[in-house]
């Protein structure tokens, strides 16, 4: 869905955080980041507690 962020180089992201900071201010930014980060911890734990409830292993389990 969001596969044009991939190809985003660091120097276009720079570019447009600072963009973002002009127009927005530094506070909505730092609080922007820190909600999408969060938003996108919870999915990652719905989609693995989704995936443990009904069986399906990615591959990714931790061996002991």
């Amino acid at each position: 869905m969001f596969d044009f962020i991939k190809n985003i180089s660091p120097t276009e992201l720079v570019i447009i955080v600072l963009i973002l900071i002009v127009f927005f201010g530094g506070r909505l930014v730092t609080s922007l980041a820190k909600n999408s980060g969060e938003t996108v911890k919870e999915i990652k734990k719905i989609k693995n507690e989704f995936t443990k409830a009904i069986g399906i292993d990615d591959g990714k389990s931790k061996k002991n």
